[in-house]
């Protein structure tokens, strides 16, 4: 049984920074990439980052330049730092554990701009 815990939302304010975590646990095996997705009320689920076994990182639009995907292999944790946070960002924020077997989703937690 893989889970998978995020941590780290919140309220803040325009241009305001916040680091999510997601920490992993259970039998993983065949893992190829990590990342953090998010929903805004009444919209889809959307990619903001990716980063793959092999570190590549891929971004959405919106968020480069302002947001960074890292990891940590020792502690079966990525982290989603978020800076210059904007209203748009508001959403819930997922991540998310692809393998070769399929992906495994966290709970979410929330995230809120607003002053």
């Amino acid at each position: 049984q893989v889970q998978l815990v995020e941590s780290g939302g919140g309220l803040v304010q325009p241009g305001g920074s916040l680091r999510l975590s997601c920490a992993a646990s259970g039998s993983i095996s065949g893992v190829y990439a990590r990342g953090w997705y998010r929903q805004a009320p009444g919209k889809q689920r959307e990619l903001v980052a990716t980063i793959s076994v092999l570190g590549n990182t891929n971004y959405a639009d919106s968020v480069k330049g302002r947001f960074t995907i890292s990891r940590d292999n020792a502690k079966s944790t990525v982290y989603l730092q978020m800076d210059t946070l904007e209203p748009e960002d508001t959403a819930v924020y997922y991540c998310v554990l692809r393998t070769l077997g399929g992906d495994y989703w966290g709970q979410g937690t929330q995230v809120t701009v607003s002053s």
